[in-house]
């Protein structure tokens, strides 16, 4: 069965002028616009498409992605306010996206841009979005392990760091102390647990810590090397910009990797640089951020 505001596989009934009717199981047959067919579509391929309510409230299926689904947050601009119902989103869909006045934290104005959360409204049954964010996100202690790889949307800046979602569910936070340059709000990145408080709340990381972050590192500097002929242009002394765009770790984790290569006699400091020592064939083990 379909369900509305979610990504399905749904198979193809029929054939029409306004496009394909897909098996919606109990939600009945849900239009596929014409303009959202696919190229090369092959006999009795299912389709993989978002549901959800046009203007004109009826199901319709989309193969675009929207920027978030129900049970999601996102970061979404404002391009249009109805001084009666509330603020429309940029959505990433051909219908916009609703946030009602009720569902506002703060007023929100054409221009601006809004951390939201998707939801499915439960008297409508349609889909709109809130700004009132804590309403959204579990207050449980999560389960997490110390050192456990999470996805993280950063929300907001604060005194302390950047406030987060963790993993579209709990509340997190990255201190400013462990970041070597300013993120982004809106911004998406995996990340780091690294405590979980009794409050529920949860310390946050971009880098694993001790040996889990060291050991793939070592591999992935090297085979970094390998690519490029031997020879690298980072070492210790490169900005930590330039290390996290590169290779997604913190220059202090970089450092510890290459002091790691040096010990073993695997790279030589060039100033500037490093050359990797061994004569190997090239078999990547691990892939260089692009």
């Amino acid at each position: 069965m379909a369900i509305l505001g979610k990504r399905n596989s749904l198979a193809i009934v029929r054939a029409s002028q306004p496009g394909l009717y897909l098996d919606g199981g109990e939600l009945g047959e849900i239009l596929l616009p014409g303009r959202y067919i696919p190229a090369g579509l092959a006999p009795k391929q299912k389709l993989d498409v978002f549901v959800y309510r046009d203007s004109e409230d009826r199901l319709v299926a989309t193969t675009e992605k929207p920027h978030a689904v129900v049970g999601e947050f996102g970061y979404m601009k404002v391009i249009n306010v109805n001084p009666q119902i509330g603020a429309f989103l940029d959505w990433g869909l051909a219908k916009d996206l609703l946030v009602p006045f009720r569902e506002q934290e703060i007023p929100l104005r054409v221009g601006d841009w809004a951390i939201v959360y998707v939801a499915l409204d439960a008297q409508t049954n349609r889909i709109l979005a809130s700004t009132r964010l804590n309403r959204h996100l579990n207050r449980d202690t999560p389960a997490y392990r110390d050192g456990q790889p999470v996805s993280i949307l950063v929300t907001a800046k604060t005194p302390l760091g950047y406030n987060a979602i963790v993993d579209n569910a709990h509340f997190g936070l990255l201190y400013k102390s462990q970041l070597a340059y300013a993120l982004k709000i809106g911004a998406r990145m995996k990340g780091f647990v690294r405590t979980v408080r009794p409050n529920g709340k949860i310390d946050l990381s971009l880098d694993a810590v001790g040996y889990k972050r060291v050991a793939p590192l070592t591999d992935l500097i090297v085979t970094a090397l390998k690519m490029s002929g031997g020879k690298l242009a980072f070492d210790d002394n490169s900005s930590p910009v330039d290390i996290r765009q590169n290779f997604s770790v913190s220059k202090k984790a970089f450092k510890q990797a290459l002091g790691k290569l040096y010990k073993t006699r695997r790279i030589a400091f060039l100033k500037p640089g490093i050359e990797l020592l061994e004569n190997e064939s090239w078999m990547p083990s691990a892939k260089l951020k692009s």
